[in-house]
């Protein structure tokens, strides 16, 4: 693109939502007690010191990695996807990917969509879903119906989703797989929840219940990133259909997108040790059981909510009053409007503060 050509792309994305909610940090950094910042979801938790000690090893990489990544990597994740999804994949339709917010961005365009094409979006959804079909030149269309979407070429699925926490049964991602297959869509499910079902237990797309007997047509993506407490790391990565995978690879090997080497030797330990992941799980259980009850006596109700890293909280009144009246009390919450015109009503509340912070918010709250 030409200097005037790439601003005119820029000038169609939507503004950074984190930079609009940024007033209200000021406000709430104010609070004499200090902030307590439950906005974005990004784990304040140690990395586990196995994937630590793991990075440390492959420090001395003077090469170029591949962009298919190692083979242990592959298999490794093909590997979790078997013991923790009760899916089968082999580790050649695996992909690494740097972090699993550059694959959601630019999967529309690695795949070839263009002008002319429809990305089916949720109807509340993670923004980076849009972005990745605006980028590509696509028409991003929100609905939770895709079905009723003509010319639809990719279906994005998120479950558990961000920011509600809602849980897609089998049942409905099977009905979703078939129609796709049947009109030539193709279905990509972001899972990066997915080993944090509360009050019911999600289910991969790419499981036997709900895609049959091989994943044509069908992609998943995960990420290290809240499991592991590894978003500094930077590794995602998406499986599924093998022809897809050798798509996006040839893309990926012209591109240069290719994940360093002591970032893949941090996976390989991450994705081969469920142990820290559980440890972990407990610790946000814990701090979603104080917020919850928090919240609710304080007059929210709390929606969906069933898996993930948020609450997904309402008392009926416009979202940005209410991270006025959150900011007031020094806790910085996301408007439910980042998410679309559906969550207008909604904030949404991360379990990822420290312990510390979040047991002041009972408090907090019950002042009024």
């Amino acid at each position: 693109l030409s200097p005037v050509a790439a601003g005119r792309l820029a000038d169609r994305l939507p503004d950074f939502p984190w930079d609009v909610l940024a007033p209200y940090g000021e406000i709430a950094r104010r609070h004499p007690g200090g902030i307590v910042d439950l906005s974005v979801g990004t784990p304040v938790d140690p990395t586990p010191i196995l994937i630590q000690d793991a990075l440390r090893a492959a420090a001395d990489a003077p090469g170029y990695p591949t962009a298919a990544g190692r083979d242990d990597l592959r298999a490794a994740c093909a590997g979790w996807i078997h013991r923790r999804l009760g899916a089968v994949v082999a580790p050649s339709a695996v992909l690494p990917g740097i972090g699993s917010k550059e694959l959601v961005a630019s999967l529309p365009r690695m795949l070839g969509l263009s002008a002319g094409d429809r990305v089916v979006i949720p109807r509340i959804a993670y923004p980076t879903y849009a972005v990745g079909a605006v980028l590509a030149g696509a028409e991003p269309v929100a609905t939770d119906e895709p079905e009723t979407v003509e010319g639809a070429a990719l279906v994005w699925l998120n479950s558990p989703g961000n920011p509600t926490g809602s849980v897609l049964a089998p049942e409905r991602m099977a009905q979703i797989v078939a129609w796709a297959r049947e009109t030539g869509a193709i279905v990509v499910s972001d899972e990066c929840y997915v080993e944090l079902g509360w009050d019911a237990e999600p289910v991969s797309v790419l499981h036997p219940d709900v895609c049959g007997d091989d994943h044509a047509r069908v992609l998943a993506v995960h990420s290290l990133s809240k499991r592991s407490n590894l978003a500094g790391y930077r590794f995602g990565f998406a499986a599924g259909d093998p022809s897809l995978v050798a798509d996006l690879l040839a893309v990926r090997k012209h591109s240069g997108m290719m994940v360093p080497s002591p970032v893949q030797a941090a996976a390989i330990a991450a994705w081969n040790d469920d142990e820290h992941v559980a440890v972990q799980r407990e610790v946000y259980r814990r701090r979603r059981d104080v917020l919850r009850a928090s919240l609710m006596a304080a007059g929210f109700r709390i929606d969906h909510s069933e898996a993930g890293l948020y609450l997904w909280a309402t008392r009926g009144e416009p979202c940005w009053e209410t991270v006025a009246w959150f900011a007031d009390r020094g806790i910085l919450v996301t408007p439910g409007d980042f998410y679309g015109p559906a969550g207008a009503l909604h904030v949404r509340i991360a379990l990822t503060g420290t312990d510390d912070r979040i047991d002041t918010v009972p408090g907090r709250l019950a002042t009024g």
